[in-house]
């Protein structure tokens, strides 16, 4: 029987930090205090060899409740269609209209801060709409 009941959620991308902190807007996390003994994340950076610098970087829920999102450097681009992505619930409990509504505010929030929207998902009779969006990095995500 599994016990595990905390993970972790990687993305690869090439700038770790500013694709954690689009992350960090989205969904309300935040940047964990850097490591003991370094007084801020830039001072950790810079005790490390030039290749490690800004070559991850975390956020987390503040609640302790969603999983830590960790962003690793990676030397390839992005080149096809993510077979996992992130569902960010925006519109949970409305349907119709009040709900289209809903993620058509939070759309036009997630593109000023770098997203773009790809296309509306309507309603079809079984799913509510949604609207399918990239990261700053083109990491594919729903806002449902």
């Amino acid at each position: 029987m599994a016990t595990i009941r905390q993970f972790q959620v990687t993305f690869d991308c090439a700038e770790p930090e500013r694709v954690a902190r689009f992350w960090c807007e989205v969904l309300g996390y935040v940047v964990p205090p850097p490591p003991e003994g370094f007084d801020t994340w830039d001072d950790f950076k810079r005790s490390l060899p030039p290749e490690e610098q800004g070559a991850w970087f975390v956020c987390m829920d503040p609640t302790g409740v969603g999983p830590r999102l960790y962003f690793q450097r990676v030397p390839e681009g992005k080149v096809v269609k993510n077979r996992v992505h992130l569902c960010v619930r925006a519109g949970t409990g409305l349907v119709g209209e009040e709900r289209l509504a809903t993620l058509e505010a939070e759309c036009a929030r997630l593109v000023a801060l770098g997203a773009a929207r790809v296309r509306l998902l309507p309603a079809d009779g079984v799913n509510e709409s949604c609207i399918v969006m990239q990261d700053v990095e083109g990491n594919e995500f729903c806002l449902d």
